[in-house]
């Protein structure tokens, strides 16, 4: 992807509506996270006061996005703080000028971008005594839900992904049996066979258990809690986090949970380093994975690549977490836009 300047940043977006309820109307009509990485922090602050380091851009409800990051503030009454804007490119037309307007009063505006987010974001001080800096790196998340109607029913979101763990919790009407690195696990033969393909080639027969070699009784715990669940662990940082992940790409691959493995194919992308570099391309080659060999090709070709793109659509909140909210009634819709700007803590792979 393009640079927009020589600092080393990087960023994330994902686009895309939520699922529809029931009712007849959509609630959530677009929303997109957007993380911005700031690789060498010290560096962005030979940067100017009012001068903004910006993303790249990203997508959400048919428009286009970017978050401006400003090191030393955006004025001078702010020099000595962080400044965060959320910025919506292009000509301001009508639809446009909807996702702004009535916005909470902790918002500041930026007259010269149009921009939305926080002048006092952070002191650089507190920054540099928190948790959220280290190594010199440190990461913003923006997270942007565009809703553009008003539900005549308020539909709650659907727990099914709790009754099917619920189930295999409680090991009610269990019928088949796994033993995998000295565990036994119990799991319902239709619940599998809906979920993976290899799984409903196997025939039942007349075993106590089907014995499941080459694979920890971790991975196999984690296994079935996907195929139940459609939830996968977070795996943080460390050599034994970034082994697991390589083992659950390889499970899922082995039973043709495509999902699961494009998931932590993604993720291990973000774990590429002169140890596991080698032990990445054996996996790109036992299990066809496109997107990790062309990660591990960009780092054998640039070490210290100024940019590093990170598409991990699932940030959570922190402490120091800000909210914005905006909307307005036209008739019978309600067009709103939230975002929430915060530091963030990469806890997964």
């Amino acid at each position: 992807m393009a640079t927009t300047t020589a600092t080393t940043l990087a960023a994330s977006a994902g686009d895309g509506s939520s699922p529809t309820s029931r009712s007849t109307v959509t609630t959530i009509a677009a929303q997109a996270y957007h993380v911005l990485k700031i690789n060498g922090y010290s560096n962005t602050l030979k940067a100017g006061c009012h001068y903004p380091l910006s993303s790249c851009p990203f997508s959400a409800g048919g428009h286009t996005w970017h978050v401006s990051y400003y090191p030393n503030g955006c004025r001078d009454s702010n020099k000595d703080c962080i400044s965060i804007f959320l910025a919506l490119e292009g000509i301001v037309t009508e639809d446009r000028r909807t996702c702004w307007q009535k916005l909470h009063s902790a918002c500041s505006i930026d007259t010269g971008t149009r921009a939305r987010g926080f002048e006092n974001f952070i002191r650089r001080d507190e920054l540099e005594r928190s948790e959220y800096l280290n190594d010199d790196y440190f990461a913003v998340a923006a997270h942007v839900i565009i809703l553009k109607k008003k539900p005549s029913v308020i539909v709650p979101p659907s727990n099914m992904h709790l009754q099917y763990g619920d189930f295999l919790v409680s090991k009610e009407g269990t019928d088949v049996k796994f033993l995998v690195g000295g565990e036994m696990f119990v799991a319902h033969r239709l619940v599998l066979a809906a979920r993976s393909p290899v799984f409903k080639a196997t025939k039942k027969g007349t075993i106590d258990a089907i014995q499941i070699d080459n694979m920890e009784a971790r991975v196999f715990k984690a296994l079935l809690g996907f195929i139940y669940t459609d939830i996968w662990p977070e795996i943080g940082h460390g050599k034994d986090n970034v082994a697991m992940a390589q083992q659950l790409l390889a499970a899922a691959d082995r039973y043709g949970l495509q999902r699961l493995k494009f998931v932590y194919e993604d993720k291990l992308c973000n774990h590429i380093d002169t140890c596991s570099v080698s032990t990445m391309l054996v996996l790109v080659e036992k299990h066809h994975c496109c997107k990790l060999k062309e990660a591990c090709s960009t780092f054998l070709s640039s070490m210290s690549p100024p940019i590093v793109e990170d598409p991990n659509s699932s940030i959570f909140g922190s402490e120091l977490e800000k909210t914005v909210s905006s909307s307005e009634n036209h008739g019978s819709q309600i067009n709103r836009t939230d975002i929430r700007i915060q530091p963030w803590q990469n806890t997964e792979v």
